[in-house]
């Protein structure tokens, strides 16, 4: 076993050991956690209402070939058939990079009728750069020839929107991706809530305050502990040039606007315990895994007590 599996066995036995036991909480399966080149692993949630088979896809970069790899470890149990046409009943796209599409893409021939939720700026890009009849076959309902088998959702930041074939509802929140509008999607049920952003920049790299609003937004429900868990990328080591993150995340970054999240939680101490799932690590060309040395960057800025859970493909957690 790898210092890196090690350690985040020990970090996913934490997270699991002392996660709250309140309110009804979400069941979370990675079907795809990294970034850049690994195809069959890119960055792709499944989130259910605790307890409850009928899912969304926060981003599906990855989609078939993930739900294979769970079903192969036992944390999905239906066939790859089931899952694909009657647990996940819609797909919310944080922005329209083939990292967090591609998946989504690729099945949608035999795909069953579903809704895509999207900022407006998003679903443009969706239609006007693949589904247009010349890049992939349109099988949403607007522009040109729709097949109509995908129903598209505009999302208005802020707003919350009911996720059809459950009870749980959806509310976007933009963020900055090096010049593109990519999405925090905060996911409800009943009282319960679990945050799951697209790639973003650091507000302060990004000239930007959209890490702030969300954090604005969010902090009550930290405080009021209804917020389950965070997914959060973190793309690159802190060592990484400003002028090379291309609208991405580092560890140190991500700590410098995690006290900002503390602060609009309540202070000091707000954050303890919270389960955050680093998401969209890219691999290094050569050296080591950029896993470990990202890991231990995490570890070494966790002062605000956090329960940081670096994912494996096919894992799946319950956080209540």
């Amino acid at each position: 076993m790898t210092m890196f599996s090690k350690m985040m066995a020990a970090l996913g036995v934490a997270v699991l050991a002392t996660a709250p036991a309140y309110g009804t909480g979400f069941d979370v399966t990675a079907i795809g956690v990294r970034g850049g080149l690994d195809d069959g692993n890119l960055s792709a949630w499944m989130i259910a209402a605790q307890g409850q088979s009928k899912a969304v896809m926060c981003d599906a970069g990855t989609l078939v070939n993930g739900i294979d790899i769970a079903r192969r470890r036992g944390t999905l149990k239906r066939s790859r058939e089931t899952i694909l046409h009657d647990d996940i009943v819609g797909y919310l796209i944080s922005h329209p990079h083939l990292d967090h599409v591609a998946g989504m893409l690729i099945a949608s021939p035999e795909d069953s009728a579903k809704s895509v939720y999207a900022l407006p700026s998003v679903g443009s890009v969706l239609l006007d750069s693949y589904f247009n009849g010349k890049a992939w076959a349109n099988f949403t309902d607007r522009g040109q020839a729709p097949i109509g088998k995908y129903k598209l959702v505009d999302l208005a930041p802020g707003k919350p929107v009911p996720l059809a074939g459950t009870a749980m509802t959806v509310t976007a929140y933009p963020l900055a991706h090096g010049g593109m509008e990519s999405t925090a999607f905060l996911v409800e049920s009943q009282q319960d809530a679990i945050l799951c952003l697209g790639d973003t920049g650091a507000d302060a790299v990004e000239g930007a305050s959209r890490l702030a609003e969300l954090w604005r937004a969010v902090g009550p429900l930290i405080a009021a502990r209804r917020l389950k868990a965070i997914i959060i990328e973190v793309s690159y080591p802190s060592e990484r040039p400003r002028n090379l993150l291309f609208g991405h995340l580092t560890p140190a970054l991500l700590f410098d606007e995690l006290a900002q999240l503390e602060a609009a939680a309540g202070g000091k101490g707000s954050l303890k315990g919270l389960p955050l799932i680093v998401s969209h690590i890219k691999p290094a060309g050569s050296g080591e895994d950029p896993r470990d040395l990202i890991a231990r960057q995490l570890t070494a800025a966790n002062r605000l007590g956090l329960n940081l859970i670096i994912p494996s493909q096919g894992q799946r957690w319950t956080f209540r």
